[in-house]
């Protein structure tokens, strides 16, 4: 399964993708951090615009965390910007350079199992499995015959993508899986005819068994009913530049989120992305470089 793999990748791989043309624990990070829950489409040109202006963690934090607030703007999370200020000042403070090594990663602000494993293995080509969605699919499919992945306990999961992995190449193997599961092995349609794995499969040996039914719960409030639309369109207001009284802000939110805009600003202050400034209110970090935060980080 994994020769089969390695072929298929080598042709129809996304080899071209810039985050894939380094080995630098930064820069790996950058792009592991933006890619959650955004198109690689979208990603890319931010991706290199972003290595252009700050092209490590040094110059990363240098800069006031404003501006990083600002060049982040429209990735969606804007807090995601402050953990990676952070943690860019962390790594040199603790270890001179962003590590490789999954320990020390997990023990940057906000870096959770999930960015510690990819930077371990994209950068450092550390056997460590990195569980996406993307690999997480084609392991439960192809070597556990169950239809997707949530239906696993993720120990389990992870062991067996763990003993999947060559003793040597985890990292081009993991991004084979990757994408195999971003263009072949489908969440829905998958285009088993076109997979090399289809005459090992589990999941197509056993006929394609459907999921189990979730359970039935709540449908979410359309996103801009949410809590986290109103905070990002604050975020973007104070990103044009111009400090703004708590009064302005209400009034060019959307009326049904008005009355919470005390609360979303307070929020945003928690997570260093707002600060208040002579009865106004600005990006946090607006016009002077910060120093490493000791602020609690949630993880990415």
């Amino acid at each position: 399964m994994r020769r089969a793999l390695g072929r298929w990748h080598r042709a129809h791989g996304r080899h071209d993708l810039p985050w894939r043309l380094t080995r630098d624990p930064y820069a790996v990070l950058v792009s592991e951090v933006m890619l959650q829950q955004t198109q690689v489409a979208r990603v890319r040109p931010r991706y290199e615009a972003w290595l252009a202006r700050w092209p490590d963690a040094a110059s990363l934090t240098r800069a006031p965390r404003a501006a990083v607030i600002r060049a982040w703007s429209g990735l969606g999370y804007n807090r995601r910007a402050v953990n990676l200020w952070r943690a860019a000042a962390e790594s040199l403070e603790r270890f001179g350079a962003v590590p490789a090594d999954e320990r020390e990663l997990r023990a940057l602000p906000g870096v959770g199992p999930y960015t510690a494993a990819a930077v371990a293995c994209f950068a450092g080509g550390r056997r460590t499995a990195a569980l996406d969605t993307n690999v997480a699919r084609v392991t439960a499919r192809a070597l556990l015959g169950e239809a997707v992945a949530p239906t696993l306990p993720n120990a389990r999961l992870r062991a067996v993508a763990t003993d999947w992995l060559p003793s040597r190449g985890a990292r081009d193997h993991q991004l084979a899986v990757m994408d195999l599961g971003a263009l072949v092995c489908r969440a829905s349609a998958p285009a088993c005819g076109e997979c090399p794995l289809a005459g090992e499969c589990a999941w197509l040996a056993a006929g394609r068994p459907a999921p189990p039914e979730p359970p039935a719960k709540a449908p979410a409030a359309p996103f801009p009913l949410t809590a986290r639309f109103a905070r990002g369109r604050i975020v973007a207001m104070l990103a044009e530049g111009a400090p703004l009284r708590t009064e302005e802000i209400v009034a060019r939110l959307p009326a049904r989120h008005r009355p919470h805009c005390e609360r979303y600003l307070d929020a945003l202050a928690r997570d260093g992305l707002a600060a208040p400034r002579e009865g106004r209110w600005e990006l946090a970090g607006e016009g002077a470089a910060q120093g490493t935060s000791s602020m609690a980080s949630p993880k990415l």
